[in-house]
Protein backbone atom coordinates (compact mmCIF):
# COMPACT_ATOMS: atom_id res chain seq x y z
CA UNK A 1 0.00 0.00 0.00
CA UNK A 2 1.15 3.55 -0.70
CA UNK A 3 -0.41 6.61 0.94
CA UNK A 4 -0.23 10.40 1.01
CA UNK A 5 -1.92 13.02 3.16
CA UNK A 6 -2.17 16.58 4.39
CA UNK A 7 -4.07 18.44 7.09
CA UNK A 8 -4.99 21.96 8.10
CA UNK A 9 -6.89 23.67 10.88
CA UNK A 10 -9.26 26.09 9.18
CA UNK A 11 -10.86 29.08 10.90
CA UNK A 12 -14.24 28.58 9.22
CA UNK A 13 -17.31 26.46 9.90
CA UNK A 14 -17.54 23.02 8.30
CA UNK A 15 -20.53 24.18 6.21
CA UNK A 16 -18.32 26.76 4.49
CA UNK A 17 -15.67 24.14 3.72
CA UNK A 18 -18.26 21.67 2.43
CA UNK A 19 -19.59 24.30 0.02
CA UNK A 20 -16.06 24.82 -1.35
CA UNK A 21 -15.31 21.09 -1.63
CA UNK A 22 -18.58 20.38 -3.43
CA UNK A 23 -18.09 23.20 -5.98
CA UNK A 24 -15.83 21.42 -8.45
CA UNK A 25 -16.12 24.16 -11.07
CA UNK A 26 -14.31 26.59 -8.76
CA UNK A 27 -11.33 24.36 -7.89
CA UNK A 28 -8.99 25.94 -10.49
CA UNK A 29 -9.82 29.47 -9.24
CA UNK A 30 -8.52 28.97 -5.70
CA UNK A 31 -5.19 27.31 -6.45
CA UNK A 32 -6.20 23.79 -5.44
CA UNK A 33 -3.90 22.15 -7.98
CA UNK A 34 -6.97 20.74 -9.72
CA UNK A 35 -7.18 22.04 -13.28
CA UNK A 36 -10.75 20.89 -13.95
CA UNK A 37 -13.57 18.79 -12.53
CA UNK A 38 -16.08 17.35 -14.99
CA UNK A 39 -19.38 16.43 -13.40
CA UNK A 40 -21.10 17.26 -10.14
CA UNK A 41 -19.44 16.53 -6.82
CA UNK A 42 -22.37 14.90 -5.02
CA UNK A 43 -23.02 11.62 -3.25
CA UNK A 44 -23.17 8.71 -5.69
CA UNK A 45 -21.99 10.74 -8.69
CA UNK A 46 -19.08 9.98 -11.01
CA UNK A 47 -16.69 12.80 -11.85
CA UNK A 48 -13.48 13.20 -13.83
CA UNK A 49 -10.66 15.10 -12.16
CA UNK A 50 -7.81 16.74 -14.08
CA UNK A 51 -4.82 17.60 -11.88
CA UNK A 52 -1.68 19.69 -12.31
CA UNK A 53 0.24 16.65 -11.02
CA UNK A 54 -0.54 14.82 -14.28
CA UNK A 55 -1.52 17.49 -16.87
CA UNK A 56 -4.07 16.46 -19.48
CA UNK A 57 -4.92 13.16 -17.80
CA UNK A 58 -8.40 12.52 -16.45
CA UNK A 59 -8.94 10.52 -13.28
CA UNK A 60 -12.48 9.09 -13.16
CA UNK A 61 -13.75 8.61 -9.61
CA UNK A 62 -16.98 7.83 -7.82
CA UNK A 63 -17.95 10.27 -5.06
CA UNK A 64 -19.36 9.30 -1.70
CA UNK A 65 -20.36 12.00 0.80
CA UNK A 66 -21.52 11.58 4.39
CA UNK A 67 -21.78 15.07 5.84
CA UNK A 68 -23.04 13.73 9.17
CA UNK A 69 -19.76 11.80 9.58
CA UNK A 70 -17.72 14.60 7.96
CA UNK A 71 -16.36 12.36 5.22
CA UNK A 72 -16.16 12.53 1.44
CA UNK A 73 -14.38 9.85 -0.59
CA UNK A 74 -13.31 9.67 -4.20
CA UNK A 75 -12.69 6.10 -5.36
CA UNK A 76 -11.18 5.15 -8.69
CA UNK A 77 -8.89 2.67 -10.29
CA UNK A 78 -8.31 -0.03 -12.83
CA UNK A 79 -10.77 -2.80 -13.71
CA UNK A 80 -10.74 -6.00 -11.67
CA UNK A 81 -9.19 -4.17 -8.71
CA UNK A 82 -5.72 -4.29 -10.24
CA UNK A 83 -4.97 -0.81 -8.86
CA UNK A 84 -7.20 1.33 -6.67
CA UNK A 85 -6.98 4.77 -5.17
CA UNK A 86 -9.20 5.95 -2.34
CA UNK A 87 -9.01 9.65 -1.47
CA UNK A 88 -10.72 10.59 1.79
CA UNK A 89 -11.53 14.16 2.82
CA UNK A 90 -12.41 14.51 6.50
CA UNK A 91 -13.92 17.52 8.30
CA UNK A 92 -14.21 17.64 12.08
CA UNK A 93 -15.69 20.71 13.76
CA UNK A 94 -13.50 21.92 16.61
CA UNK A 95 -15.89 24.81 17.33
CA UNK A 96 -18.56 26.74 15.43
CA UNK A 97 -15.84 28.68 13.59
CA UNK A 98 -12.95 26.19 13.46
CA UNK A 99 -12.65 22.94 11.52
CA UNK A 100 -9.94 20.29 11.31
CA UNK A 101 -9.49 19.25 7.66
CA UNK A 102 -7.53 16.27 6.43
CA UNK A 103 -7.08 14.63 3.07
CA UNK A 104 -5.58 11.18 2.69
CA UNK A 105 -5.17 8.85 -0.29
CA UNK A 106 -4.24 5.19 -0.31
CA UNK A 107 -3.28 3.20 -3.37
CA UNK A 108 -3.51 -0.58 -3.36
CA UNK A 109 -3.92 -3.56 -5.65
CA UNK A 110 -1.84 -6.28 -7.30
CA UNK A 111 -0.29 -3.88 -9.84
CA UNK A 112 0.82 -1.34 -7.24
CA UNK A 113 4.37 -2.70 -7.22
CA UNK A 114 4.67 -2.25 -10.98
CA UNK A 115 2.64 0.91 -11.53
CA UNK A 116 3.34 2.47 -8.13
CA UNK A 117 6.75 3.62 -9.29
CA UNK A 118 5.08 5.85 -11.89
CA UNK A 119 2.86 7.57 -9.29
CA UNK A 120 4.45 10.94 -8.51
CA UNK A 121 5.00 12.13 -4.95
CA UNK A 122 1.58 13.55 -4.12
CA UNK A 123 2.68 14.97 -0.75
CA UNK A 124 3.47 18.49 -2.00
CA UNK A 125 0.29 18.55 -4.10
CA UNK A 126 -1.81 17.52 -1.07
CA UNK A 127 -0.16 20.26 1.00
CA UNK A 128 -0.96 22.79 -1.75
CA UNK A 129 -4.61 21.68 -1.75
CA UNK A 130 -4.94 21.96 2.06
CA UNK A 131 -3.23 25.39 2.14
CA UNK A 132 -5.37 26.70 -0.72
CA UNK A 133 -8.58 25.34 0.84
CA UNK A 134 -7.70 27.08 4.12
CA UNK A 135 -7.10 30.40 2.30
CA UNK A 136 -10.34 30.05 0.34
CA UNK A 137 -12.42 29.24 3.41
CA UNK A 138 -10.88 31.89 5.67
CA UNK A 139 -10.48 34.72 3.17
CA UNK A 140 -12.54 33.80 0.11
CA UNK A 141 -9.48 33.50 -2.11
CA UNK A 142 -6.60 31.23 -3.00
CA UNK A 143 -3.07 31.68 -1.75
CA UNK A 144 -1.11 34.64 -3.08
Amino acid sequence: MRSYGAAATIDAPATTIWSILEDGASYPAWGSGVDQVEGTIADGQRIRVFSSVSPGRAFPVKVSIDRAQGIMTWIGGMPLGLLWGVRTFTLAAESEQRTAFSMHEEFSGPLLGLIGRSIPDLGPWFEQFATALKARAEHGQGPT
